[in-house]
């Protein structure tokens, strides 16, 4: 009896993707070091303490973290289980943040409840809670999402839902991620070409109308478009951002040796992060980014690829879906800071300043971990006795 509990335990680190878990600890780290660098200007100014920032987030990782380890230890099963609950809870927190006196409204945006002196963002955690719920309805009802068209708009109703309540906040860089990681599961399931087309095209269009007729949307889109044409307005941001990241170069400034953080680049530790980073770091660290978040993806949709072949669904379309999230997000927030896409409120997964978004992606990576351990105990129980044995 005394062995058992160290068995479960070995058990746990044996089949962990450390490939997955120290590629997501690596920009951990790297953003709490990017978040005080970039933050202690700011911080100082406005709080008297430099390190103001780096504290919260640093509170927010070890929480983070924490939370990973707890759902590490939770049967995804109980999670396909409670995709209606997550459902609606997502909607509800959508919803409460339009409510005046309970949402609280920040540079005109109101996107976060207020819970005492913490912020919660339901955004962050309703994109993880429909995904939990389009995975589950993808293995409910698998045939007919690839026969009928029913069984394809169904769940889109729903995300549409959600989509419509992020564009009220306004956010519609998270309506976006949203929608198109949807989008790349239903494709995972299994819907029909013409149907996927066909949708993609509709939501372009919405899209195109969405910024046509939102006079502060079509603002930023001029302004990315040409920046320097108005550098101290409206392409302020975006101009600070590529001076920034051009003054990088190869090798960078140095770390803390950042010109733009010092009160020239608005929110340089949260969705602006990369262009300090890029100017501090150089291509080298650019370089080094990418290629953790490359791997993060890579095993994402191998623990998805596991989860197939042991014959559990649920787990491959989530970690599909959490994959696609996670690179869509990051190619987004880069993209932006390289003035190739227009300004959207959007962080660097796991490397900008955020309690809720640090938080609810720290629990995506420990459903990743849990999705390839059951995968692994699977595929071991399924061998023959024999070979199943471990060695001593």
């Amino acid at each position: 009896m005394n062995g058992a509990p160290s068995n479960q335990h070995q058990t746990y680190w044996q089949t962990l993707d450390m490939w997955l878990l120290g590629s997501a600890v690596a920009l951990l780290m790297l953003g709490l070091v990017m978040v005080m660098s970039a933050s202690v200007s700011v911080a100082a100014e406005n709080f008297g303490n430099p390190f103001h920032y780096f504290f919260k987030q640093l509170i927010f990782v070890a929480g983070g973290m924490l939370l990973a380890t707890v759902v590490l230890t939770i049967p995804t099963e109980y999670w396909q289980r409670s995709g209606w609950s997550l459902l609606l809870l997502s909607l509800v927190l959508l919803s409460l943040v339009l409510i005046p006196g309970i949402g609280k409204t920040v540079n005109g945006s109101s996107r976060w409840l207020a819970l005492g002196p913490l912020r919660l963002q339901a955004s962050e955690i309703a994109k993880l809670f429909l995904l939990v719920y389009l995975a589950g309805y993808l293995v409910r009802h698998a045939d007919m999402v690839r026969t009928r068209i029913r069984g394809f708009l169904r769940p889109l109703l729903m995300l549409c839902l959600a989509g419509f309540l992020l564009l009220l906040e306004p956010d519609f860089g998270a309506a976006a991620i949203l929608l198109l990681t949807s989008m790349a599961m239903m494709f995972l399931g299994g819907v029909r070409f013409w149907q996927f087309f066909l949708l993609s095209g509709a939501m372009a269009a919405a899209g195109v109308a969405l910024i046509v007729t939102s006079p502060y949307r079509m603002q930023r889109l001029t302004a990315f478009l040409d920046p320097w044409a108005d550098p101290f307005d409206s392409g302020f941001q975006l101009t600070q951002s590529l001076i920034a990241v051009g003054s990088g170069a190869v090798t960078g400034t140095g770390l803390g040796g950042s010109v733009q953080k010092l009160f020239y680049l608005p929110e340089a530790h949260t969705d602006f992060l990369f262009a300090v980073l890029a100017e501090e770091l150089g291509l080298l660290g650019v370089t080094a980014v990418l290629v953790l978040y490359g791997v993060l993806v890579w095993r994402a949709f191998a623990a998805g690829n596991a989860a197939t072949r042991a014959g559990s669904m649920f787990g491959a379309y989530l970690a599909g879906g959490i994959g696609v999230w996670f690179g869509l997000q990051a190619a987004v927030n880069i993209a932006v800071n390289m003035g190739v896409l227009p300004t959207k409120g959007l962080t660097l997964p796991l490397l900008s300043a955020g309690g809720t978004s640090t938080v609810v992606l720290c629990v995506a990576i420990g459903l990743l971990l849990r999705i390839g351990h059951e995968s692994h105990i699977a595929s071991v129980q399924a061998l023959p006795k024999r070979a199943r044995r471990m060695p001593a």
